[in-house]
């Protein structure tokens, strides 16, 4: 799909919400066959107690390929026909459906990706046997770079969301949603370019009007939730954040005004509200969700916003497509902050039974040591002393603070240390 005017644009805005009333989004779910996974809906009694309100959580983190997007992809790619070649710009999930789709119809892919997109998405991509070119540091210059490409070489271009069938494809999540719940009173949808929130809440309106949409961005990209306040405060914008997946700076010329027209309000989570979603998910829930798909579950957390005061709130789990070693530094800090790992510095004796004495205290007291370092430079010591940094596994905040109190009390001078990372 071509830029385009303000006046095509909106003829065919009209023409999606026509499409999307005439029920196509269920024709085009039924075209998919076994491709897509029909997800589960998954109750939640501890965020619904901690929310106010009964929630549950649309798991399209279980989605094949890992996100909601194959579901635009293999739409657009029925919609092409049979395209020899297919070329993608992508923060990740869409270059992954995108080659997965592809494959499947046994279509060559390209795909350009940010030069600091996830490792695991851009091994993804390639194992699904698309060609990943890296390109940018956003996914907007990634999508025009694709673009280029796929004149230079005659193939389809396939935007992440500002196309009629990706919308027409995420539009059959909202079709799921309207079978499995059948007291469906609001859903609350991640936001990047809207694609995904377009079809969502076209589906759903279209059916059931009095449901209401919400639409959540992460502080650090949330172009839309500005447009959304203010129509003429529409600025590109975008810094680094864990959401990855909806680092989007600009909103489609298709996308926004179907926000405009569905979506009732759009809030915002920061970075630290995500990071605990996701370990919130993790730890409760056993679901490895990306930042970008946690956002929903962030914003009830925090209350930014609130379920429905009757029936049910649907929270949409957009992906699951994390590199391991993100949701471990994510882990990790939810477990200091939560007092369950506990960085101290002291100072010992430098002879003979002084590290073990203070290990034997530490054990008595009921702490795990995870590690110890000895540190001799940059800190004032006697010429008898060395320095120890431990790291401890606690059994939570009164337990470290008990800790470190035993140790007071037999005489270490005890500091402790933010976490590492």
């Amino acid at each position: 799909m071509s830029p385009v005017s303000t006046a095509d644009a909106q003829l065919e805005i009209e023409r999606i919400a026509a499409r999307i009333a005439a029920g196509d989004a269920r024709r085009i779910a039924r075209s998919f066959g076994d491709l897509v996974r029909h997800t589960p809906v998954l109750s939640t009694n501890s965020l619904s107690e901690q929310a106010g309100g009964r929630v549950l959580l649309k798991a399209e983190n279980l989605q094949r390929t890992g996100s909601f997007k194959l579901r635009g992809a293999l739409s657009k790619l029925t919609a092409l026909g049979a395209p020899s070649a297919v070329v993608a710009g992508s923060a990740g999930n869409h270059g992954q459906s995108l080659a997965y789709a592809a494959r499947s119809r046994s279509v060559d892919c390209e795909v350009f990706m940010p030069r600091e997109a996830p490792v695991s998405k851009v091994a993804a991509v390639r194992g699904f046997g698309g060609i990943v070119h890296l390109h940018g540091g956003s996914v907007d210059e990634a999508v025009a770079a694709a673009r280029a490409r796929a004149v230079e070489i005659g193939a389809a271009f396939v935007h992440p969301f500002d196309d009629p069938d990706i919308i027409l494809g995420q539009a059959t999540l909202g079709v799921e949603l309207l079978d499995d719940v059948p007291d469906l009173s609001r859903v609350i949808v991640p936001v990047g370019g809207g694609g995904l929130i377009s079809g969502v809440a076209g589906a759903v309106r279209s059916q059931r009007p009095e449901v209401t949409v919400v639409g959540v961005q992460v502080a650090a990209c949330a172009p839309v939730a500005t447009a959304h306040v203010d129509p003429d405060a529409l600025a590109p914008q975008t810094r680094p954040t864990i959401a990855d997946g909806i680092a989007v700076k600009r909103p489609g010329a298709l996308t926004l005004p179907l926000v405009r027209r569905w979506v009732d309000e759009m809030c915002v989570v920061e970075e630290d509200d995500v990071a605990e979603a996701m370990v919130w998910l993790l730890e409760r829930s056993k679901l490895v969700v990306e930042g970008a798909g946690a956002v929903g579950v962030a914003a009830l957390l925090v209350g930014a916003t609130a379920p429905a005061a009757d029936g049910s709130t649907l929270v949409v789990l957009s992906g699951g497509n994390v590199d391991a070693g993100l949701l471990s530094l994510v882990a990790q800090r939810h477990e200091t902050g939560a007092g369950r790992r506990l960085r101290v510095f002291t100072r010992i004796s430098d002879r003979p039974g002084g590290l073990a004495a203070l290990l034997t205290l530490v054990a008595d007291a009921g702490a795990n040591v995870r590690s110890v370092d000895h540190v001799r430079e940059a800190v004032s010591l006697h010429v008898r002393q060395t320095g120890v940094e431990l790291l401890l596994e606690t059994r939570g905040a009164d337990h470290a603070r008990e800790i470190l109190q035993t140790l007071q009390r037999a005489g270490y001078d005890v500091q402790t240390l933010p976490a590492a990372g």
